[in-house]
């Protein structure tokens, strides 16, 4: 069981690291399905290029109920055309459900409960009558059919009163990955009819030592840790970095499209930027044999990297272009500081810094103007991360008795609570890009796991299950 944060330890780690990384070929990211809207009904496919002719009477209504309660909606199986694509109708149906139930705008329907009604064939022959006894408000479903090596699926979202279909889409893409189709079209939902940025095509990036690898070069016997990625519910885990080295600490660019991470491919600590899709690599911070660089964090736009250095004779916090240019010093003090994170607006930078005694957390401007001011006074707090808008918040790792849990102060508020139930060791925090998730560490499996856990201290979930997986970062 982990006693401690790790950032303020990694430096002594650094001494002692003597191994080689070599980053994977390029991931081939989950394509999302391609989106091509269709009318409500009857349904039409738009010409290439041009968008779909829209009934105003049936696009853009939303499903609302008095009193502001969360309309109850049932989504049960697509309709598969032909027995072959059953199988991928019913994964979207179940992912659909599991999407929509996240973000906990819905009152979903129990999927247990469909059994006594009777499945549709068609949007025509959808039973609204034995919705309604099951009180549901609207009942999402669709239909799938095959296009030669690549999947149609039309989506709608039926308002049962009315027996109207208030919200249409309709994708075409590859058969290969059903489960796009469901967080795609989960996506796209929460943003037409609850103005919500859903968070279903994102990921998570996390430091695992899964594969019990040993580390190669001069000390051996050493347990290494790789880069892997998941989708945000879990699913589709993959390695990143291959080598039998250490790679630690990932952040995600604003794109979604490269990682940044601390490496001992060289044999001593140093930022490597991992552009997953294209085969390419960056070294930023320029790190040697005695300038050691840990802990990056992406800028807001993407455009600079914030990571923690010993370049200065201790620990202190840099920023630097992606390029490697315009090396910019954020603190200076004897003390250590240590895991930097950007505020929304890219101007300001949390970090933990042990120059009062035990770590805390600070916040100083990004151009290294001004005095850090301290915000927490914790025993012992680390690994801020500052949430993105509209919330203005940092969460935490404060320290609770042996072990940790995941707070959050609110600037605006000044006030601090906490997510977890100081069950394990919970630390490593890390925002959804909505504002309205953490992903982080814990214990309380046994090993160390990755969980997502909604921002009031609901809906707890286990993302990972195999080896120690630690440091979460959740993709923009």
């Amino acid at each position: 069981m982990t006693t401690a944060p790790r950032s303020l330890l990694t430096a002594a780690l650094a001494a002692l690291a003597s191994t080689v990384l070599v980053l994977a070929a390029p991931q081939g990211r989950q394509a999302p399905a391609s989106q091509q809207p269709a009318p409500a009904q009857p349904p039409t496919t738009p010409p290439p290029g041009q968008p779909p002719p829209q009934q105003p009477d049936q696009i853009g209504v939303s499903i609302t109920l008095s009193g502001g309660a969360a309309p109850r909606v049932a989504v049960p199986n697509f309709i598969a055309a032909s027995p072959d694509l059953k199988a991928a109708a019913d994964t979207i149906g179940e992912v659909l459900w599991d999407d929509l139930r996240f973000e906990r705008e819905y009152d979903l329907i129990p999927r247990a409960s469909y059994a006594p009604i009777t499945p549709a064939t068609s949007m025509e022959t959808v039973p609204f009558d034995q919705w309604k006894e099951l009180g549901a408000n609207a009942v999402l479903i669709g239909t799938v059919r095959q296009n030669a090596s690549s999947l149609t699926v039309q989506a709608r979202l039926f308002d049962v009163a009315t027996q109207r279909s208030v919200w249409a889409k309709e994708y075409t893409a590859s058969a290969n990955n059903p489960r796009g189709f469901a967080h795609t079209i989960s996506d796209e939902l929460h943003k037409e009819q609850r103005s919500l940025v859903g968070v279903a095509r994102t990921k998570l990036a996390f430091a695992s030592d899964r594969d019990g690898e040993q580390a190669r070069g001069t000390v051996e016997q050493r347990s290494i840790k790789e880069i892997y990625i998941a989708d945000y519910d879990g699913d589709a885990q993959r390695r990143v970095t291959v080598n039998r080295s250490l790679a630690i600490n990932p952040s995600w660019s604003s794109d979604g499209r490269a990682i940044a991470y601390t490496s001992y491919r060289r044999g001593y600590p140093d930022i490597y930027v991992s552009y997953i899709y294209q085969g390419k690599m960056d070294q930023p911070a320029g790190g040697t044999e005695t300038i050691h660089n840990f802990l990056p964090a992406f800028s807001p736009d993407g455009s600079r990297i914030a990571f923690m250095t010993n370049r200065d004779g201790n620990m202190e916090i840099y920023s630097v272009s992606r390029d490697g240019s315009n090396l910019r010093r954020v603190t200076s003090h004897p003390g250590n500081d240590s895991t930097p994170t950007w505020s929304p607006a890219g101007n300001q930078i949390a970090f933990t810094s042990d120059r009062s005694g035990s770590p805390q957390i600070y916040i100083a401007d990004a151009d290294g103007m001004g005095q850090p001011r301290r915000i927490t006074n914790e025993s012992w707090a680390d690994r801020a991360t500052w949430s993105p808008a509209p919330y203005n918040e940092i969460a935490y790792a404060g320290r609770n008795g042996p072990g940790f849990d995941i707070k959050i102060f609110s600037l605006e508020q000044g006030q601090i609570r906490t997510v977890t139930d100081s069950n394990g060791s919970n630390e490593s925090p890390s925002w959804a890009p909505n504002g309205r998730h953490l992903a982080f560490a814990s214990t309380r499996a046994g090993r160390t796991q990755i969980f997502t856990i909604a921002r009031d201290g609901n809906d707890l979930h286990q993302v990972t299950k195999a080896g120690n997986n630690v440091q979460p970062s959740w993709s923009r």
